[in-house]
């Protein structure tokens, strides 16, 4: 199995690697990557692996988990010139670092405002969808009151500002579900098949468990600014925010 790189270290920008398959010449599988794969409603890197006998450099287009492989999707040997990538061949894998950053800044501020919205208003989270212009958030909620969340967005900047540490924790699901009144904000829960989780605590206001890229404060965030809200139907909603650059 693919050893995770980003799980404890989403600052990652470069790291090294062994090809151990690579099929139909364009999807590898590394033994250990920071690439990260689409999931959670996050897209995934993008970036480049560099060949280390010959230099030669194959563009990483997309990034996703198939049957327990991380698959990393490259432009075609015949696209770029060179020979394609073979099992045993060592690389250099460099992550689009402005990509990867914009969606760990996304990412964190989503359980920042979803852990608003779920303590002022007793919303649950149905499912969210990051973008690097803007992201959103999908919830539950009875009575919605529009004119509540310029203050939801102000409780949540000031939870930015404060500039909370972020921790990540690698622990077993038990230990997990020992530790929490509840693994995550998302309505629908964790698959039972996962036995180890990924925990992501921001100092004094959530911990929860989840796989995505994060930041190590939420200063870094800067502010968010919510820009549309939408009735989806009986008791959905949904809310797009933005970064404050």
């Amino acid at each position: 199995m693919t050893e995770v790189l980003y799980f404890l270290d989403c600052y990652l920008k470069e790291f090294e690697a062994t090809v151990e398959k690579v099929t139909d010449g364009r999807y590898v599988v590394l033994d250990r990557t920071a690439f990260y794969p689409e999931s959670g409603g996050q897209p995934s890197d993008a970036g480049k692996l560099i060949r280390e006998r010959d230099g030669a450099e194959f563009e990483v287009v997309y990034v996703g988990k198939f049957n327990g492989d991380i698959s990393h999707e490259i432009a075609s040997a015949g696209e770029i010139g060179f020979e394609s990538l073979k099992a045993g061949d060592k690389v250099k894998g460099v992550i689009d670092w402005e990509r990867r950053y914009r969606h760990m800044r996304m990412h964190t501020a989503t359980h920042v405002i979803a852990n608003v919205i779920e303590k002022e208003a007793g919303a649950q989270i149905t499912g969210n969808q990051l973008g690097l212009d803007q992201s959103r958030v999908d919830f539950s909620l009875e009575a919605f009151d529009r004119d509540k969340f310029s203050e939801y967005e102000r409780i949540a900047n000031k939870v930015i500002a404060e500039n909370h540490p972020v921790n990540l924790y690698l622990v077993s699901r038990r230990e997990a579900e020992e530790k929490l009144s509840r693994l995550t904000t998302l309505a629908k829960g964790f698959s039972e098949e996962i036995t180890e989780v990924r925990l992501v605590e921001i100092e004094g206001v959530t911990i929860e468990a989840c796989g995505g890229t994060h930041l190590k404060n939420t200063g870094e965030i800067k502010g968010i600014k919510i820009e549309k809200l939408q009735n989806k139907g009986k008791s959905n909603r949904r809310m797009y925010f933005t970064l404050l650059d």
